[in-house]
């Protein structure tokens, strides 16, 4: 599998190549090796949920490749019903694996349904996609663990009503699929009563550890995608991340760089694919390193407010609307670019115009060669800034080496956790305002958040101009 190995290169992290003032120093981080010794064995005692996904569900693949060839041929589209971890990762596999236009193109999708995930609760792109929809032919993941999730249980009533008019309520199962918890919860007695087929998000792994779970396998083996490599990809990764060697071990080593960088002023953390088909693998990751690692107080209670803000960009999108900033603003940011070595298609571009020079020397060139050399102009123009910045190099994106990136990532921040000495798994956080809004909408439970939102003070109209 060698060849299929994604690379974690750091050389444009150190003083030698950034400079003394902004780089940091290999003696520094072999300092950190002890404590790393000490985590990876909090870790391993701890075994999060997401680590033991690789190996012990070759149960539920099966179940879900039945299902597929089951109901593939009597739907025409398969919608996701949920939201932040229970969508991102579902956009971030279909984009990286499928055509960027398989909605769109029966020939690619080859018997496949479409994909849709709304994620959001706009009403007008909501009601778009139901009207839109053939629901006879529709099948919904609904994906919540609790099944108290607002967003996801709304979508749910209004996709179940609509579904009911035009299907009838005997035939309602058929168009439902319900991923939560297997013990309890709204959505399981739910999926009981109106006998949906159910699939269970494992306890000890949290939304945003949940894209190798039944809340990202089942849209990807809907849509074609083998899940099989993909959890292969992943026990790879999780093999090669198996010791405690920061020098062996990327997910570690990469901890170790993010948590020395923020200790210097590097508060922000980039990521930068130079691939379209990576871009929603960086809002997936915002999320995961955002809700994990963005922490008020310690495991002894201490108040620290922590966390790196993860910041999305697209090369070579945003060479021309971010890069001005990451060029000549604050040093405050490590940028990890994401690097395909093989596209898997070349796009040539013709020789013409040779008497405008400005135009004429990309002919005969391809579109990979611009894009992969405008990757590595724009890295080497942020080092010789002094601009700490790394790849992840992946020599194809398929579901093996995308596989190892999820891990990898979701390892890496299970480290730098206990770099920071925070529980890394919770998300307290977000739980105040969806008290407030569950008591204004008349959740029971929630009267004191209802009377606090209500007596909340006036906004001042001389502030509004």
């Amino acid at each position: 599998m060698g060849k299929m190995e994604i690379k974690l290169d750091v050389n444009n992290m150190f003083v030698d190549r950034i400079g003394k003032e902004h780089g940091l120093n290999i003696e520094e981080v072999n300092s950190f090796q002890a404590k790393v010794s000490q985590a990876h064995e909090n870790i391993k005692k701890a075994e999060p949920g997401f680590m033991k996904l690789p190996f012990n569900q070759a149960e539920i693949v099966s179940e879900i490749l039945q299902l597929v060839e089951e109901t593939k041929d009597r739907i025409d589209n398969f919608v996701v019903l949920g939201i932040g971890g229970s969508a991102l990762g579902n956009i971030a596999m279909q984009t990286a694996l499928n055509d960027p236009y398989y909605n769109y193109r029966e020939d690619i999708r080859k018997g496949y349904p479409r994909l849709f995930v709304p994620d959001n609760i706009d009403p007008v792109r909501f009601r778009s996609l139901l009207d839109m929809l053939d629901l006879k032919r529709t099948l919904f993941n609904v994906i919540s663990k609790s099944g108290g999730t607002a967003e996801t249980m709304a979508q749910y009533l209004i996709a179940r009503e609509a579904v009911a008019k035009e299907v009838g309520e005997d035939k309602l199962k058929e168009h439902f699929i319900a991923t939560t918890s297997e013990h309890s919860g709204y959505l399981l007695e739910i999926a009981r009563r109106e006998g949906f087929r159910t699939f269970y998000i494992p306890e000890d792994v949290g939304g945003r550890f949940s894209v190798l779970t039944p809340v990202g396998l089942l849209s990807a083996a809907f849509c074609g995608i083998d899940i099989e490599e993909l959890l292969a990809g992943a026990a790879f990764m999780a093999d090669k991340c198996s010791t405690d060697d920061l020098w062996k071990n990327p997910a570690y080593l990469n901890a170790v760089l993010h948590y020395l960088g923020y200790q210097k002023g590097k508060t922000l953390s980039v990521m930068m694919p130079y691939a379209h088909s990576l871009k929603d693998v960086a809002d997936w990751y915002r999320q995961l390193w955002a809700e994990s690692l963005g922490k008020e107080v310690d495991r002894e209670g201490n108040l620290v407010n922590v966390g790196p803000t993860p910041i999305k960009a697209l090369g070579a999108t945003d060479q021309h609307s971010q890069l001005q900033l990451y060029m000549e603003g604050p040093y405050d940011k490590i940028i990890t670019f994401l690097e395909v070595e093989d596209y898997g298609v070349e796009v040539e571009i013709p020789e013409l115009y040779e008497d405008i020079q400005g135009v004429a020397y990309l002919g005969g060139h391809t579109l990979n060669e611009l894009l992969i050399t405008e990757k590595k102009a724009t890295e080497l123009a942020l080092t010789q800034r002094g601009r700490l910045n790394q790849t992840i190099v992946l020599p194809v994106v398929n579901e093996f080496t995308l596989g190892q990136l999820f891990y990898m990532l979701e390892l890496q921040t299970a480290m730098i956790g206990e770099l920071f000495n925070i529980n890394a798994f919770n998300q307290p956080g977000v739980e105040l305002s969806k008290h407030y809004a569950y008591g204004v909408l008349g959740r029971k439970g929630y009267e004191d958040k209802k009377e606090e939102y209500f007596n909340r003070p006036e906004k001042d109209d001389k502030m509004i101009i």
